[in-house]
């Protein structure tokens, strides 16, 4: 950073400026925790010396506190894949249903929105399109902040919802499914080429809120991907350049995406596994009726606080998958 060049390429700066923060806070953090542990020791001794039950309670609360503040940051410095750091892109889509399945999609865009301001992410809303009745028909979001990408692809698949349908005159149970897909949001030194006869760029009005320029400029951006029919949209800026740029990231993304799901189909067939991707392959599922219970069916970690996960706390499914994955890893190796 001292170089006298340092600054000639400023997107390369930039990167290394937030490679440092994240180094830096890292290192703040441990010093952080080791500062605690020796705290925690001196706590300990003293314990010895003399009996406090007042003292021994604040101890043991004091040590499952450090203890879970000892795995979040474990769980961080697994986040070691290429795009793990990066801000995430994650769009969410309804399923069959109507305004049940998009009530169900609004009701998960609460949650990550949730979850995303407890972890101190910035969230940033790129398209928004509302349902007739109620709900979302689509919803991209970026959330910005380190390693953002990293814990939300745990994520990524169908989530499925089982509750009493407040939409049913008859207060009949109903089933519903919401996709998510998770990005990374990627600069433009990845190696995604896309050449300007390949795309095709559409500009409307927007629909969602914006203020006083929505319905009166054409400043919303569709951007369809011809040779793989990938279509990406952005309204959350008034200028249409910069709704452009950011569908563009958008567009980069998918396309990043399908490259690595196109080399794991590759690896699945080459060891002989057969994956499907559909309705009935949901991740996770929360049920309302005639229950309360959430369960990942990947990992088989359950709750029966429901309103607790819908209120953004889903870190016990994140970690529990990612550290699944992880062991995966290392036992393939």
């Amino acid at each position: 950073m001292v170089a006298p060049d340092f600054w000639n390429d400023q997107a390369k700066a930039q990167k290394v400026i937030d490679e440092m923060k994240h180094l830096k806070e890292q290192i703040e953090l441990m010093n952080e925790l080791d500062e605690k542990q020796e705290e925690l020791e001196m706590m300990y001794d003293l314990l010895q010396e003399e009996e406090d039950e007042s003292l021994f309670s604040e101890q043991v609360d004091e040590l499952r506190s450090f203890k879970k503040r000892i795995d979040s940051f474990e769980l961080s410095l697994m986040l070691n894949q290429p795009y793990d750091k990066n801000n995430a892109i994650i769009e969410l889509h309804p399923g069959a249903g109507g305004t049940e399945s998009q009530d169900w999609a609004s009701m998960l865009l609460r949650m990550y929105t949730r979850w995303a301001e407890k972890n101190n992410f910035k969230v940033e809303t790129l398209d928004y399109l509302p349902g007739e009745e109620a709900g979302v028909k689509s919803v991209t979001l970026l959330i910005k902040g380190s390693n953002a990408y990293g814990y939300l692809r745990a994520e990524k698949g169908v989530h499925r919802l089982v509750r009493i349908s407040p939409f049913d005159a008859s207060g009949r149970r109903h089933t519903s499914f919401v996709s998510l897909h998770v990005m990374p949001e990627v600069d433009q030194r990845i190696d995604i080429e896309i050449k300007p006869e390949e795309i095709k760029i559409d500009t409307y009005r927007s629909s969602g809120a914006g203020g006083q320029h929505v319905n009166t400029t054409d400043s919303a951006v569709r951007i369809t991907h011809l040779p793989t029919q990938i279509v990406v949209t952005c309204q959350s800026e008034r200028s249409q350049i910069k709704n452009r740029e950011k569908a563009m990231k958008i567009l980069m993304a998918r396309l990043y995406e399908r490259r690595i799901e196109e080399q794991q189909q590759e690896l699945d067939t080459l060891k002989g596994e057969q994956t499907e991707i559909g309705w009935g392959n949901q991740i996770r599922s929360y049920v309302f009726h005639p229950y309360s219970m959430v369960k990942d069916h990947r990992t088989q970690v359950e709750t029966g606080n429901v309103q607790a996960v819908m209120d953004g706390e889903i870190d016990l499914f994140i970690e529990a998958y990612l550290r699944q994955r992880l062991k995966r890893g290392q036992s393939s190796s």
